[in-house]
């Protein structure tokens, strides 16, 4: 039996579910700061459809679902989508719960305060033009039929509320004549008893099914990072509840995550705090120098008791105390870690002495820019700080902690783990469970610490993966500080490639990726030109009409509301109908109703304030231009639907009604061809600063570690030394090399360029693709125009997800355009994409490009 996430792919394809829409319920009323990642828009989409369609195994009501996805991958977010979407269906009682009084804190601030930094909802919410607003409450009693209700609890106070009754404790049978969202977050907690095969009576587990199965339109969504694939007893329970899977290896591959590196020695406890201090300053400097605000977090990490702990803290103190110049320059005459010394280099570039080192670090880690965690007491205090590290007015920049933090600590600056004991207790190479909750804390540093370098950059992804020597590679990467012990590090190493956070480097090998030195002699290398374009913000200046940005001309059709029924037979139909029922139509345009309806249906929709619609229809000039000009509102239509009495004595009240209906399909429809980024005109650079020599890293036996250098080493044609890509662009190579003598008749000057993410082009809604190759060849007769063509192989498993650039490819095509650059001229051009199955077809549509 497939996973229920496997069922709705085989059932609907990646296709249809990628092109799901989401309800502006669901985008509007999110906060503006969280733009939905590809994946948590897919979240929302698997919902959807297992929501509202009917497909083979669908799960039985009352639904029960759960979302297996990575720390830091916004599993709150989602929670906060579909809470909003299915108050729309008709839900207003809401029951969050979770295993930590700690997560119901930091949840509570996230869904209810709107003044918090991590605020999940946006301003004001609105569900079908009405406000609506989030209340906590303790019971269901105190629940409207208005607003969205939530019960904050923990799993423990739950079970205990309804198996041990109390005065004003929410019972069974409260639960029974309301439709309920439960929400457990952490929901791995929930499982205990399946997983150890036990009798789930009076547990946790059997409390929260109870609750489910109150009643038949209840849903039940689970949310965890942590589920047990392993485990045949949660298989069982959780295979047709699977509804999406993002682990955190998938999270790391699409870089949301930092890198994770281990810093081993043989240094002693105090030499490894300051060696993680050297580090934080490093960073900081670093960041302000390129003014990202970034405050760097270390987390100090004792193995067993609060007191061992709170001693470490102590002991801190006192090295701060005495720290000095002395213990800088010993850690950089014997450190042999290439980062130390970087930093290093770094400080002396700067001017910035050990004397400079010593006094700024000694300002950082201030006694009161230090925080305890370990006891219940002091986390509760401390709670809101904690989860608010990369605020600008908190002021913690150490953290220490046993074992507070391994669950529901959100934080992005976390840069640093110092392990503080040297110990391990694994068994037989295995991780032991102390190594184990390890990697999960990392897991949890690994959280990306979002900056952008230039306009238009994404600031949650990492940036430098291909280029080990910007020095802001170390922005992207937490490093964990331990002893030298290789049976544990092989152990963590175990746990954290287990929990899909780390890359094991003795799985990868680097090649090295050089321009062939013939190529370097070329005129073409010296002298010629690449045309690529960036991403910029999106430029409303042109926008002069709604048709220019996507809103469709299309008479909007209003039905009217009437009195008129019918009466039908139970055993016959009845044989006519009466003619006051019969539907017609009538076409009004708005330059035809009375504008003072006009202008309040408008006054009454924030959207379409002259404040906030100037920015999108910068040249309407005045509001009254807006509503009156044929080019915008005075322009459309509304066909009226009704009886021909209704139509026949059409109200004030009709048309306001109306108006506001299409003034709702309008604001939906200009919201969702929003576009913050765009792409710019082509721009160029010499080719020699674009393509250089590169190390990469690739699988040890991969498809991508074969460099097919038997074919490209000797060809003049391909102008690096190997191609280390998939096998598909392997065989677009291959099929390329076949095909050459054919390209020399007309062309000289080939040249192919494997891009290794040089060259990015930016499509009009300011998404960035990286073509695979990019193909140069120069007309030998007539214009002797120089053709640039952008080329991408796609495997069939990927050809649906990245339709869009493939459509941005044929975009490129037929907007061929010839680029003049100095005697130069450049067609810029694109083909579809290349299949190993569909290479005839590729092959025509290239040589028709190329006009072979």
């Amino acid at each position: 039996m497939a996973y229920l996430y496997e069922t709705l792919e085989k059932w609907f394809g990646k296709k249809e579910i990628f092109s799901t829409e989401i309800p502006n319920t669901i985008l509007d009323n999110l906060h503006p700061d969280y733009k939905c990642r590809p994946y948590q828009k897919e979240a929302f989409q698997r919902f959807l459809l297992c929501y509202n369609e009917n497909f083979e195994s669908k799960p039985k009501k009352p639904l029960h679902l759960l979302y297996n996805m990575a720390t830091g991958s916004g599993k709150t977010l989602i929670m906060a989508g579909l809470i909003l979407y299915l108050y729309e269906k008709g839900y207003r009682n809401f029951l969050f719960f979770v295993n930590s009084n700690n997560i119901i804190k930091k949840t509570k601030d996230n869904f209810l305060n709107p003044q918090a930094q991590k605020y999940l909802f946006n301003d004001k919410i609105v569900v079908n033009g009405k406000e609506v607003h989030i209340k906590e409450i303790d019971n269901f009693e105190e629940a409207d039929t208005e607003n969205i209700n939530i019960k904050f609890t923990t799993i423990q106070q739950l079970h205990i509320d309804l198996n041990d009754t109390k005065e004003n404790s929410v019972t069974y049978e409260d639960f029974q004549d309301k439709k309920l969202v439960l929400i457990a977050d952490e929901a791995h907690h929930l499982s205990s008893g399946t997983k150890n095969n036990r009798n789930l009576f009076g547990s946790w587990e059997e409390t929260v099914s109870k609750v489910h199965k109150q009643n038949f339109d209840n849903i039940l969504l689970e949310f965890t990072a942590t589920l047990d694939y392993e485990s045949r007893e949660l298989v069982k329970k959780y295979q047709n509840k699977v509804i999406f899977k993002y682990d955190l290896a998938e999270f790391r591959v699409d870089k949301y995550s930092k890198e994770i590196n281990l810093i081993r020695s043989f240094y002693n406890e105090e030499e490894r705090i300051i060696q993680a201090l050297l580090l934080n300053l490093y960073r900081q400097e670093l960041a302000t120098e390129q003014n990202i605000n970034l405050k760097p977090v270390i987390l100090f990490k004792a193995k067993r008791t609060i007191k061992e702990s709170e001693q470490n803290k102590e002991r801190f103190h006192q090295l701060i105390e005495n720290l000095s110049s002395q213990k800088i320059a010993k850690i950089q005459q014997t450190s042999t870690v290439p980062i130390v010394q970087k930093a290093f280099s770094f400080f002396d570039k700067k001017n910035i002495n050990y004397q400079e080192i010593v006094k700024r670090i000694k300002a950082n880690f201030k006694e009161e820019n230090c925080l305890s965690v370990n006891n219940d007491k002091e986390a509760e205090i401390n709670q809101i700080r904690l989860n608010t590290l990369e605020n600008e007015n908190n002021p913690i920049r150490a953290v220490f902690a046993v074992q507070k933090l391994n669950e529901g600590w959100d934080v992005l600056n976390l840069f640093d783990i110092v392990r503080l004991y040297e110990d391990r207790d694994g068994r037989a190479g295995k991780p032991s469970k102390t190594t184990i909750s390890e990697a999960q804390l990392v897991g949890r540093g690994a959280r990306y610490y979002p900056f952008a370098l230039e306009e238009g950059q994404d600031p949650y992804t990492r940036k430098f993966d291909d280029d080990n020597s910007n020095d802001l590679k170390i922005l992207e990467e937490l490093y964990y500080h331990t002893k030298e012990d290789s049976k544990y590090i092989s152990e963590l190493k175990q746990a954290l490639v287990d929990t899909g956070v780390y890359v094991d480097e003795d799985d990868l090998e680097t090649k090295q990726l050089k321009l062939k030195s013939d190529f370097k002699k070329t005129d073409f290398y010296k002298k010629g030109k690449v045309v690529y374009n960036k991403k910029v913000e999106k430029d409303y200046g042109n926008v002069k009409s709604f048709d220019d940005l996507g809103v469709k001309k299309k008479n909007h059709k209003y039905q009217l509301s009437s009195g008129f029924g019918k009466v039908s037979s139970a055993f016959f139909e009845l044989e006519q109908e009466h003619e006051a029922g019969i539907q017609k139509q009538k076409d009004i345009k708005l330059s035809e109703i009375p504008k003072h309806i006009i202008r309040f249906a408008v006054s009454q929709y924030p959207f379409f304030h002259f404040s906030n619609i100037v920015k999108y229809f910068p040249n309407i000039g005045s509001l009254s231009n807006f509503i009156e000009s044929k080019d915008y509102i005075g322009g459309l239509e509304i066909t009226f639907k009704g009886t021909q009495t209704r139509l026949n004595n059409l109200t004030n009240l009709d048309y306001l009604f109306a108006i506001q209906d299409l003034l709702e399909a309008i604001e939906s429809e200009i919201k969702s061809n929003l576009t913050e980024y765009e792409g710019s005109d082509y721009i160029n650079d010499y080719v020699r600063n674009v393509f250089k020599d590169k190390e990469i890293k690739v699988y040890k036996d991969s498809e991508r570690s074969d460099g097919q250098e038997e074919l490209v080493a000797n060809e003049p044609w391909y102008v690096y030394n190997a191609n280390y890509g998939t096998s598909e662009e392997k065989q677009f190579v291959e099929m390329f090399a076949r095909r050459f003598e054919h390209l020399e008749k007309k062309f000289e000057n080939i040249y192919l360029i494997r891009n290794e993410r040089a060259v990015k082009i930016i499509d009009k809604i300011g998404r960035a693709f990286e073509p695979d190759f990019i193909l140069f060849c120069k007309q030998k007769e007539g214009e002797e125009l120089t053709y640039q063509v952008f080329i991408e192989p796609k495997g069939n498993h990927l050809k649906s997800h990245d339709k869009w650039k493939e459509e941005f490819l044929e975009e490129i095509r037929k907007e061929a355009r010839t680029i003049e650059i100095d005697t130069d001229k450049y067609l810029i051009t694109g083909v579809p994409f290349y299949n190993n199955t569909n290479e005839n077809e590729f092959r025509k549509s290239m040589e028709e490009v190329l006009g072979i």
